[in-house]
């Protein structure tokens, strides 16, 4: 099948305008002209996933705006469903490529060298305040976890042995988060010191408790991650919820499936996560470097 087939059901089925037409076969020729240069492959049957987000990245590299590039994108994804749906190829490569919306906002996040600095080598106050500080850094990185699951984690729910923790999301909610032996080793530290330091009021079982041993609240968790992060990071806005961008880009940057991060983020739908591959583009440039012959 010629691209005839594909424009003309373009103009007639979908009632594209002219403008519209020229448009897809303009993105189209692009298209198909790159992964014939870059990998000598023409036609459909031999286009791969890792063609398109290299063809991304090339247009990134040209200063194309993201506008622009989405809308290509959409072209790809016009042409590919319509091939599936004539049965003329059984495998949908842009369906593995996700170009997210242009008009959505980047998520700020802190970059892994600035993470390793706050974690391993900023010093925290003596005792208990320093020890819940940090505990408090560590769970929003190394959890992902919204600030009002922070707030109202129940130490009963935070399973040591088994290396896990019960949160109460949106909706009421909940889903398990597994925790690495460093945050469990951490979780044991602060409990013997404030147990020792502050105590516990026994009608509560909150795991994060101030220095009077009430419930954390929201302004006092701002107050530490902005303190720390401002040591570490440049970046404006230094609230909790950088953290948990932060958490989904190193997680998405070092090769998590994004559905096994969207159930650790409690997301209703993919769609929420998948603006975090924005934030991956420097990873993807890196691996198209490493991957491509004539890179």
């Amino acid at each position: 099948m010629d691209n005839n087939n594909f424009f003309q059901y373009l103009e007639t089925e979908k009632r594209c305008s002219i403008h519209t037409l020229r448009a897809y076969k303009v993105d189209l020729a692009q298209f198909f002209s790159f992964i014939t240069k870059q990998f000598q492959v023409e036609g459909y049957s031999g286009v791969k996933p890792v063609m398109i987000r290299s063809w991304i990245v090339s247009m990134m590299d040209k200063g194309i705006s993201p506008r622009s590039i989405n809308r290509k994108i959409s072209s790809l994804k016009s042409l590919f469903r319509f091939l599936s749906r004539e049965n003329i190829i059984t495998d949908n490569p842009v369906l593995k490529v996700i170009a997210p919306k242009a008009s959505q906002s980047l998520p700020v996040f802190v970059d892994k060298r600035g993470m390793e600095l706050l974690l391993d080598e900023i010093e925290f106050v003596p005792g208990f305040r320093g020890m819940r500080d940090k505990l408090v850094i560590e769970m929003l990185y190394f959890t992902g976890v919204r600030l009002s699951e922070l707030i109202g984690m129940d130490e009963k729910n935070v399973d040591l042995v088994q290396g896990q923790i019960k949160v109460l999301g949106k909706r009421n909610k909940e889903r398990i988060i597994p925790i690495n032996s460093i945050l469990v080793q951490s979780i044991i530290n602060y409990i013997e010191v404030r147990n020792r330091e502050i105590g516990k009021d026994g009608q509560d079982n909150y795991l994060f408790l101030t220095e009077k041993g009430n419930k954390m609240y929201e302004k006092l968790v701002y107050r530490i991650v902005n303190t720390y992060l401002g040591k570490v990071s440049t970046i404006v806005k230094k609230s909790p919820h950088i953290l948990r961008h932060t958490f989904a880009t190193h997680m998405l940057n070092n090769g998590a499936n994004l559905n096994t991060i969207k159930e650790i983020l409690g997301h209703s739908n993919l769609a929420a996560t998948q603006i975090y591959t924005h934030n991956t583009i420097d990873k993807l440039k890196l691996i198209y470097e490493q991957a491509h012959p004539r890179a």
